[in-house]
């Protein structure tokens, strides 16, 4: 089992930069599909990026290609989510979540969530 803790949320204007930390538990964290999902208010959540467990397999929404970024330090246990040249579109509650092995990117093919951050990009 993994607990995750998702930092770095915050008020950016349009155009700014957010780094997203999501920090996991347990000592099977290596093994672990990781993904990032947004929850816009009124809206269901959303995939937004997810990596595999060695780093080397990414894959992002069309929404967010070139200019959100996952990567993934095993040795520290946590996920990141770069975000440059954010727009009022992206504001959103993100959630980290991780699956035992890749299924797909439906909330549904994960097992394991945080609480969530905001992220709020004003115009």
């Amino acid at each position: 089992q993994v607990q995750l803790v998702e930092s770095g949320g915050g008020l950016v204007q349009a155009g700014g930069s957010l780094r997203l930390s999501c920090a996991a538990s347990g000592r099977t964290f290596s093994s672990y599909d990781m993904g990032w999902f947004r929850q816009a208010p009124e809206n269901e959540r959303k995939f937004v990026a997810r990596i595999s467990w060695s780093g080397s397999s990414t894959r992002y929404t069309d929404s967010v290609k070139g200019r959100f970024t996952i990567s993934r330090d095993n040795a520290k246990n946590t996920v990141y989510l770069q975000m440059n040249s954010l727009k009022p579109e992206d504001t959103a509650v993100y959630y980290c979540a991780a699956a035992t092995y890749y299924r797909g990117t439906d909330y549904s093919d994960y097992n394991y969530w945080g609480q969530g951050t905001q992220v709020t990009v004003s115009s």
